[in-house]
């Protein structure tokens, strides 16, 4: 029997499992979320259109916000598909620029850039299905806007792709709150995954997925990866654009990307932009330096990489991420379509399904996870079933119950108050903020690491490889230096940040989480020597050293003096100075190595055995309450 109760301002939330088992009669009777509250979604199986009913909802127009958010594509998405089908009067597809990202999240200039080449390659593609519609860009918090236009525009309906991050499930769940209060429903869609991230938690017993066989066993239960949906073929009308309301302007205390910033912001000056016209932001208009990447964003530009990457059936059926070189640049050896993955420019399941259509078709022996393709996104599965299984703390030590304590030098400070870590960190010892900074910026003076991060810092991208590299150099293969540095410096970094992949893979590195083979290391000589012995991307990204001979690109320091001269640039210093000048001839200069290798990887070793020994994590009381320090003694210093 089907239970209703009359409701003035409650409303139904649904999210996908809601709608898989009452997807026809939602889109018979959702009309009705504004008069009445269905208690129990199974009952949604029996609903029966009494004539009052049908009365009423031929006499109310679904008015929809389809709030953007990481799904700027048109192509197989569940959730834009859903509020479609609820065949709407007026149709308002919206981006909030949220202060939270521009203040709050570290993105510097390449990443912006991309998230603007998608916003803008969007909007042209509904344009083109819609004249008079367009992705209506909106400078101001979600959290103060949306309510606004739910009274401006007499919206009956918010529907938007579910996002687990953490700063997104709080930020969601008020927006929720509000809509249920203004009689607005809601239908939360998950497509950001291959399989959404809290039933796969759910058939992992409850526990975060911390290997990839739990994946494929609790996805297993799940059900298969659906297949993609195609992209809709119109867009109906938007309705009245009127902002009658006051625009309400963030305050902006801290701005943690002000670095990047070198002329006047104009980001919140009007709510609908400068021109009033909803148009995506420029950068000159975020206040932004110029972009350095070469590397573009937009559904169309992810498609054809899509494409160009499925035609080729042997190297999409036989790829292997750790036999493809970290050394390869321009093309590089893999797909490099994880930053349009990141921003929804292109599905995670078209990928996939396409992917396994090649291998399918392929007459030879192909790859299979958890180092093929598909594998790749599994793994991006099982971090974002782990973070939204722990939550804010997956991406700290501190309180995370899942992650090993290791004593790093420059530890996150901790807000007392909410266990969560601030921002900053504690300099508890000069040499390694030295270390730390000259990583940061690619003046170590290992070739090989330096080469790496200034093509980061130039690029927004290096390879997983080349991440493992620098990753293992920072941490427990070289500097001793938490993790959480180095994942805050590829957060500001990268084009392709994902929270959670960005987290699980410095765990990973570290061998704090997921990953326990602490004593293998790479080594920043041999390693690259092993994918290319005459260091094209050195010489490409350090080019002081494209002079230098085969057998000296990636140990600069041992060629002799003359040498140095001749090839142009004298190994001194520790980087804080390019240029050198001896008998009033200039030379360029490069760093010698800032510790012996050998030496510091041993000592890490050595340091790391003990904290697997002693066995603590970070929701241990030890930890919480530092006490630890008992257990690891003056040790804890031999690093340094």
């Amino acid at each position: 029997m089907l239970i209703v109760i009359p409701v003035h301002t409650a409303t139904k939330i649904l999210c996908t499992s809601d709608l898989r088992r009452a997807r026809g009669p939602l889109y018979q009777c959702s009309c009705l979320a504004k008069a009445f509250h269905i208690v129990n979604s199974s009952c949604l199986r029996s609903v029966k259109m009494t004539p009052k009913l049908k009365k009423q909802k031929l006499g109310s127009g679904r008015r929809v916000i389809y709030w953007f958010r990481t799904d700027l594509r048109l192509h197989d998405s569940p959730a834009l598909k859903t509020a479609l089908d609820l065949d709407p009067e007026a149709f308002y597809p919206i981006w909030c620029w949220d202060p939270h990202y521009m203040y709050r999240a570290r993105v510097g200039p390449n990443r912006f850039q991309f998230l603007i080449d998608c916003q803008n390659d969007l909007s042209n593609s509904i344009t083109k299905l819609n004249k008079k519609s367009k992705l209506f860009v909106m400078r101001e918090a979600p959290q103060t806007l949306l309510p606004k236009l739910w009274r401006e525009w007499d919206i009956t309906h918010l529907v938007f792709e579910k996002d687990t991050d953490a700063y997104a499930r709080q930020r969601d769940d008020k927006v929720k709150s509000m809509a249920k209060d203004a009689g607005v429903e809601v239908l939360c869609i998950a497509g950001r995954t291959l399989w959404d991230s809290d039933e796969l938690v759910a058939a992992n017993s409850g526990n975060p997925t911390m290997s990839l066989s739990q994946v494929q066993k609790a996805g297993a239960k799940v059900g298969e990866i659906n297949r993609p949906i195609p992209p809709p073929k119109k867009i109906p009308d938007p309705g009245n654009l009127s902002l009658s309301f006051e625009h309400e302007k963030p305050s902006k205390p801290y701005d943690v990307n002000s670095i990047y910033r070198d002329r006047n912001e104009l980001t919140y000056s009007s709510i609908a932009g400068p021109e009033n016209d909803f148009a995506v932001p420029t950068i000159d208009e975020l206040g932004l330096k110029k972009p350095t990447t070469s590397h573009r964003g937009g559904e169309t530009i992810a498609l054809e990489m899509l494409e160009a990457i499925l035609a080729n059936h042997e190297y999409t059926a036989t790829f292997e991420k750790p036999k493809t070189a970290p050394t390869e640049f321009e093309p590089q050896s893999t797909t490099l379509l994880s930053p349009h993955l990141h921003f929804g420019s292109l599905s995670c399941r078209r990928f996939y399904w396409g992917v396994q259509d090649t291998v399918a078709r392929y007459k030879g022996r192909a790859s299979t996870p958890p180092t093929s393709l598909t594998g790749q996104l599994l793994f991006r599965d099982m971090y974002f079933g782990a973070q939204a299984k722990i939550g804010t703390v997956f991406g700290q030590t501190f309180n995370n119950p899942y992650v090993r304590f290791v004593p790093w030098h420059l530890p996150s400070k901790v807000d007392p108050d909410t266990g969560h870590v601030s921002g900053e960190y504690h300099v508890d010892d000069p040499a390694a903020a030295q270390y730390f900074q000259r990583w940061k910026y690619g003046r170590t003076g290992f070739p090989w690491i330096d080469a790496l991060m200034r093509q980061l810092r130039l690029e927004g991208w290096i390879h997983h490889l080349g991440r493992h590299a620098v990753a293992c150099f920072l941490t427990r293969g070289g500097c001793y230096v938490d993790w959480e540095r180095g994942a805050e410096v590829f957060e500001e970094l990268l084009i392709d940040h994902e929270p959670a992949c960005n987290a699980g893979n410095w765990q990973w590195l570290s061998c704090t989480a997921f990953f326990s083979q602490f004593y293998r290391c790479y080594s920043p000589t041999a390693f690259p020597a092993k994918w290319d012995k005459s260091g094209k991307l050195v010489r490409k990204f350090c080019p002081e050293l494209k002079n230098f001979s085969d057998k000296y690109i990636y140990e600069p320091w041992k060629a002799p003096i003359a040498d140095q001269r001749k090839w142009g640039c004298i190994i001194r210093g520790d980087g804080s100075e390019d240029v050198v000048e001896e008998k009033g001839i200039r030379y360029a200069q490069y760093p010698k190595p800032m510790f012996d290798f050998s030496a510091r990887r041993e000592l890490c070793l050595k340091q790391m055995k003990k904290a697997y020994d002693i066995g603590l994590y970070g929701a241990d009381k030890k930890v919480t309450d530092g006490s630890w320090k008992e257990l690891f003694g003056a040790s804890r210093e031999d690093p340094t």
